[in-house]
């Protein structure tokens, strides 16, 4: 069941920047914590950032700190993702997800609802 869904993605030269977006309808996000995931072609999913609607806390994967952004977006029930100076090792498909409790965290397991995805291809 698809409770989430994402936006954003596309194709984007080296260096470039592209904001990703996650909505929802079925749930108020300030009530969970959202997680943005990637998973590149024949490798694991992998955690990348997260944000606490409860207590604003946020947290980065080591390799995409000082370039990419997570925030409350400007859209009600809205997380973005802010990605700059992107790498072709940043190609993969970017999803997002949500936890209800608990503190935030980069392991898919952990996560209970996601959406299906959005594809960003870094390439010249």
């Amino acid at each position: 069941q698809v409770w989430l869904e994402e936006s954003g993605g596309a194709l984007v030269q080296p260096g470039g920047s592209l904001k990703l977006s996650c909505t929802t309808s079925r749930f108020t996000m300030d009530y969970y914590i959202i997680g943005w995931f990637r998973q590149a072609p024949g490798k694991e999913r992998e955690g990348i950032s997260y944000i606490s609607g409860r207590d604003g806390s946020i947290d980065y994967l080591d390799s995409v700190k000082g370039r990419f952004t997570i925030s409350r977006g400007n859209a009600k029930n809205t997380v973005d993702l802010q990605m700059n100076s992107l790498k072709p090792d940043d190609t993969a498909v970017y999803y997002c997800a949500s936890k209800m409790s608990g503190s935030g965290s980069f392991r898919p397991v952990d996560y209970d609802y996601w959406g299906r995805g959005t594809q960003v291809t870094v390439s010249s």
